[in-house]
């Protein structure tokens, strides 16, 4: 799927190095507490090297998502069945503007950015996940359920607090990574009233290049990959 080609070089452990900008690759997560892939979005690279991997998830994108069993959305099952009924997959494009998505090598969260029409800048999104692990065709993590929002005048909260409380009575977040998950989100809220980057650097600025197609979503998203480095 990498379309815009890589820098990368071989070393004893398989294939490393970064993809070029204009790369498509896929940004995924695991179902919580399995192995199975129930989200997968493709994303063009915007920046990758050893400090930062940028993408941008384009309107219109044909992504998959998971669902109820019987179709309906996630978001609109009551909370208190959302993580015990049986669920699926469902393909489909993404609504409303794009996405672009910051992510650091090791680190337990991801920032988002999200425009309103006309690109006013609306909102920075901190998704708590687990640290991004890279393969030949992109990224996976594990989605941690709790998330702050970051506003433009530096405001923050925290969002989805009654979702996390809800998968550890589910089981689903067990009290170790509850913990763990707190951690980051402290550590999270310190990097964003010291507004230290990403926060800091301008991307609320960035526009993607108007030559730039939108990825397809490629018929083996859900394939197990071999792992590689960085």
């Amino acid at each position: 799927m990498t379309q815009g080609g890589t820098t990368e070089h071989t070393e004893a452990g398989g294939s490393t190095g970064f993809w070029a900008p204009g790369t498509h690759i896929l940004w995924r997560y695991r179902e919580n507490g399995g192995a199975r892939i129930h989200i997968a979005r493709p994303v063009t690279v915007v920046r990758d090297d050893s400090d930062l991997l940028a993408v941008w998830m384009a309107p219109g994108t044909e992504c998959v998502r998971p669902v109820i069993a019987d179709g309906t959305p996630v978001h609109q099952e009551p909370l208190g069945t959302r993580y015990t009924r049986p669920r699926a997959v469902s393909r489909g494009r993404w609504s409303g503007t794009g996405v672009l998505k910051l992510a650091r090598p090791g680190v337990p969260w991801s920032v988002w950015l999200f425009w309103d029409p006309g690109w006013r800048f609306k909102n920075w999104y901190v998704n708590l996940e687990d640290p991004l692990v890279r393969w030949s065709g992109g990224v996976d993590s594990e989605d941690h359920f709790l998330d702050i929002s970051v506003q433009p005048d530096r405001s923050w909260h925290w969002r989805d607090e009654d979702e996390f409380a809800q998968a550890q009575r589910d089981g689903l977040v067990g009290a170790a990574l509850a913990e763990r998950v707190r951690a980051a989100g402290r550590h999270a809220v310190a990097a964003i009233t010291a507004w230290e980057p990403p926060f800091s650097d301008g991307w609320q600025n960035w526009r993607p290049d108007p030559s730039w197609t939108v990825p397809s979503l490629p018929q083996n998203w859900d394939r197990t990959p071999a792992r590689v480095s960085p």
